[in-house]
């Protein structure tokens, strides 16, 4: 796995051992970045359930100003340690090593507020749901936040009909796909 573009292009990143994590493929993160590009200047990136944190350094790479990684298992924390340090972007991140609820927490406490998020949770146990349920009375989303959920593509969002979210654009692959959300 390596960074698509920007300044640490061509930069190979190390991912976690085992099947803990799924590595989003070079196509894939290329569709998504050239969907989000517009959206990055200087932007403040959050990447929830970060595995390696390819997509928060790629964000860094194409220009985004901050990005805090959001990672529990502790392999894939040291894994983001050590790609930060490879890309030399670490001065321009926050690694918070605590679940996505209790990350969100931290960063409110922190006055940190984001302009895009992207989260890709453990397929088919509706993590994506707690934290949306959690972000829509959270201060860290601006009104015009854009969030994008990498999920399967069976996931079901009919919940987001009973929140301040709602969706604007769906992007699907063969096994799975990126969701775009926006605040009402």
């Amino acid at each position: 796995m390596r960074v698509i573009a920007g300044k640490a292009r061509r930069l190979q990143l190390k991912t976690p051992e085992g099947m803990e994590t799924r590595p989003t493929t070079d196509r894939t993160k290329e569709t998504l970045f050239n969907i989000l590009n517009p959206y990055l200047a200087d932007s403040d990136f959050l990447d929830l359930f970060a595995g390696s944190g390819a997509i928060g350094i790629e964000a860094l790479s194409r220009g985004a100003r901050y990005a805090a990684f959001v990672e529990n298992n502790k392999a894939a924390v040291e894994c983001i340690r050590v790609n930060l340090r490879t890309t030399k972007l670490e001065e321009r991140a926050e690694v918070v090593a605590y679940s996505a609820v209790e990350a969100i927490r931290i960063l409110e406490v922190k006055g940190k507020v984001f302009d895009v998020i992207f989260m890709d949770p453990p397929y088919n146990n509706q993590f994506e749901k707690d934290v949306l349920l959690t972000l829509q009375n959270s201060n860290i989303i601006y009104c015009d936040t854009i969030i994008v959920i990498e999920a399967a593509l069976r996931t079901n969002f009919d919940y987001l009909e009973d929140t301040r979210f709602r969706i604007y654009k769906k992007k699907e692959y063969k096994t799975n796909q990126h969701v775009f959300i926006e605040v009402k």
